[in-house]
């Protein structure tokens, strides 16, 4: 019969430890016996006179010899080669007889026997085990004995005499850490070779009793070897859909008992390893456990399991609930997996792959971000290194497919692992500078390489949301603000050209109309760049493009298809071009972005020079659209033929839009030039140029308002929107309904204000006129 794997790999492994040790354990053991014997005899043993000793030596002599002359060959090998002995005269110079009264053996014998004890053949073991079973049992049962009456004197005399007790402690701390140290022995016994023993396991179940046990050791006592227990049994828990025919110390059948030993596992773990090995704290956030200890050695193995442990439940726990709260137990537990970078790193992956998988919530995000987020504070460079990379491809795996319901979650993401850049500047800019030059290879790619679908591996949602998470990481970590409080600028700071140059050439390589929601949504990730970081970004030219095209300049069509969501979409599909619905989107999104441009400037000493192009082409872009057929300016765009641009779009939607944001802008404009007129510095005092208008709110100047506004409005759009989505959750029917009035409502509440912008725009026009 072929033998297990499990018992080829324990004969492999651990067969020949384990024979030297029992051979070792034998032979103590019988070294033991034999004083115990010797004692035994000496206390029997009582002196008599010297002629009844030889009168007693001397009937033994004889009775031996008649029983020698009669006993055959199996009697004697059994035992009559020591009649023989006893026959043989001694030969000493004090003619001291070879017995005493009582037939002990002389002392030159009992050397022999101890002797031919300490070599006794190793193929004996077994059956030195098989016949010192009994005793062993009793002196281990004294020695437990003896520990807990000596720990029952230490606690009775803490007790009784606080001050003498903590004398001790201080002077001879071996006395009082005697029985603590019988229990690390308990702890550590049979944990590394607990898997490859198939005899030795026979996985006991775990009862509700022994959960309330352990808990109350662990609670009270702070037990090590309650620990060791739990740990084991969590093993057995974590590992209990595992397909392979591995076999544990214990089992789990009930799920009331298996919640139970989660939840005590989980809390009190923690606990009770900051009793035994306390967490120090050097420096604001650095946390360090002192790993050279002797207690700390002692429980090296149980910590490893444990994170293998831990490791294996994070990858089959699907509740949001019980993930959480593994994750909260891990947090306490970092700094005693600190040393095992193996299990560190696998711990990495699983807690990165719940906060980036897209089912998960917000709250369980968050709790996976604060485990990595301390982490990479805790640890060395090379730790913090392996964590902002393998959060970085969490990003992006997680970006992989983006709808309306997972952008918020995306959203989150971004924003929080933007945190971690700036944790350590060096470090933060080796990862960034690397990943940001793999996008401008992808890039460089697509345009020295131009196929039909080489667009595609730029044109995607997880290259558009890496450029966008850069721009993040520069807007928190380079903002003038911050890098004013530090002192100094940020080491992120050489990054941002190369991240503007790259998104600036991802637009304009396909430049069509399908694809102008991927401009929008690049473009307001630098205009956050830009704001936070005071740099000049140009990014008119790349807007006006769009009013350019031919989807912008031409009249479009009739449709009742649903508006596209601009926020939520990199690609236009076909259906959708050349309608009113799309042209209206494009117009509002041009007009919304242009502002929040030009608003960034919008006290600064040169905006009249900064806006002037922009009204000017956007004056000129209306009066091209507006044009009706046979005039001048159509014969001057090239109208008056069949589908020519003389028609114009007729969309006074978006002409409005862009007229009342020219109105803005010229208003803004004469604000500044009065207000430049009154100041007596020069162009060249940097500082003051700096300060001028600096008091003033940027709300109160004449665009600030106008965006104010938009912001407001937009902001309770999503707001709408995002209750529409809600009730849709709830009932596919009534959510349908809810969003249809909504958007209905929002619909009407626009249009209003549109007139009354258009309002005011057309007696601006008469004026400039």
């Amino acid at each position: 019969m072929a033998q297990k794997k499990s018992t080829r790999k324990f004969e492999k492994n651990h067969l020949k430890d384990t024979i030297e040790r029992r051979k070792a354990s034998a032979k103590v053991k019988q070294l033991r016996l034999a004083k115990d014997k010797k004692r035994a005899r000496k206390a029997n043993s009582q002196p008599e006179p010297e002629q009844d000793d030889g009168k007693t030596a001397e009937q033994g002599r004889k009775s031996g010899a008649a029983d020698f002359e009669s006993m055959d060959v199996d009697d004697f090998f059994q035992g009559g080669h020591e009649i023989l002995a006893d026959l043989t005269p001694v030969k000493s110079k004090s003619r001291k007889p070879a017995t005493d009264a009582v037939g002990t053996p002389s002392r030159k014998r009992k050397r022999d026997e101890l002797e031919l004890a300490k070599a006794q053949p190793a193929s004996d073991g077994a059956a030195g085990d098989e016949g010192t079973s009994d005793e062993d049992d009793r002196d281990s049962a004294d020695d437990d004995g003896d520990l807990k009456a000596h720990k029952r004197e230490l606690d009775a005399l803490a007790e009784q005499d606080p001050e003498f007790y903590e004398y001790l402690q201080k002077n001879d701390a071996e006395l009082l850490d005697l029985a603590e140290e019988d229990e690390k022995d308990v702890v550590t016994e049979g944990v590394g070779e607990s898997d490859d023993e198939p005899d030795l396991l026979k996985g006991e179940v775990v009862t509700t009793d022994m959960l309330q046990r352990w808990r109350r050791a662990m609670l009270e006592l702070h037990s090590l070897k309650a620990l060791k227990e739990v740990m084991l049994a969590f093993r057995a828990a974590a590992h209990g859909n595992d397909e392979d025919e591995k076999k544990y110390k214990y089992s789990v059948s009930s799920a009331e008992v298996y919640h139970e030993l989660l939840v005590l596992a989980l809390q009190n773990i923690p606990d009770v390893l900051n009793h035994h090995l306390p967490v120090k704290e050097s420096q604001p956030g650095k946390i360090r456990v002192s790993t050279e200890s002797k207690k700390y050695q002692s429980l090296t193995q149980l910590l490893k399991s444990h994170a293998a442990s831990v490791h294996q439940l994070l990858s089959t726990l699907s509740d949001d609930g019980a993930l959480r709260l593994t994750l909260s137990s891990l947090t306490a537990l970092l700094p005693y997996f600190l040393p095992f970078r193996k299990h560190l790193r696998a711990l990495v992956k699983a807690v990165v792959g719940i906060w980036s998988r897209p089912r998960s919530i917000e709250a369980t995000r968050i709790s996976a971000f604060l485990v990595v987020r301390q982490m990479a504070i805790m640890g060395d460079p090379g730790l913090r290194e392996m964590v902002l990379k393998t959060v970085y491809q969490g990003l992006v795996r997680g970006s992989r497919n983006t709808t309306v319901h997972t952008m918020p979650g995306v959203n989150l993401m971004k924003n929080s692992a933007a945190e971690l850049w700036g944790l350590d500047a060096s470090v933060g800019y080796t990862t960034g500078f690397a990943f940001i030059r793999q996008l401008a290879i992808h890039l460089r790619g697509c345009v020295t390489n131009p196929t039909k679908d080489s667009h595609r591996a730029v044109y995607n949602w997880q290259f558009v949301h890496s450029l966008d998470f850069w721009s993040r990481v520069l807007t928190l970590h380079c903002a003038a603000l911050k890098e004013a409080e530090a002192g100094h600028e940020s080491a992120l700071r050489p990054l941002i050209y190369p991240l503007v140059q790259i998104t600036l050439g991802t637009i304009r390589l396909v430049p069509t109309a399908h694809f102008f929601p991927l401009r929008f949504q690049l473009i307001r990730a630098l205009l956050r760049l830009a704001g936070a970081s005071g740099i000049y970004i140009p990014l008119v030219a790349t807007l006006l493009e769009v009013l350019q095209s031919a989807e912008m300049k031409k009249a479009p069509k009739a449709s009742t298809i649903k508006g596209l969501d601009f926020g939520t979409a990199i690609r236009a599909p076909t259906a959708y071009l050349r309608t009113r619905v799309y042209q209206d989107g494009v117009g509002a999104q041009v007009t919304e972005l242009l502002a929040e441009f030009l608003v960034q400037w919008t006290k600064s000493i040169a905006f009249p020079e900064l806006a002037l192009p922009v009204i000017v082409a956007l004056k000129r872009w209306l009066k091209e659209v507006s044009s009706r057929p046979g005039s001048f300016h159509a014969r001057r765009g090239g109208g008056g033929g069949r589908g020519g641009g003389g028609r114009g779009n007729q969309n006074q939607k978006v002409t409005g839009g862009l007229a009342l944001l020219v109105q803005k802008l010229e208003a803004n404009a004469r604000s500044v030039e009065e207000q430049r007129a009154r100041v007596d510095f020069a162009p060249t005092q940097r500082a003051a140029v700096d300060g001028f208008w600096k008091e003033l709110d940027w709300r109160k100047t004449a665009l600030g308002a106008f965006v104010d506004g938009q912001r407001k409005m937009r902001a309770q759009r999503e707001r709408l929107l995002e209750r529409a989505r809600r009730d849709g959750e709830g009932g596919e029917e009534g959510g349908e309904e809810g969003g249809e009035e909504d958007a209905e409502e929002d619909a009407e509440e626009v249009d209003e204000d549109d007139e009354e912008e258009e309002d005011g725009e057309g007696d601006g026009d008469d004026g400039d006129e």
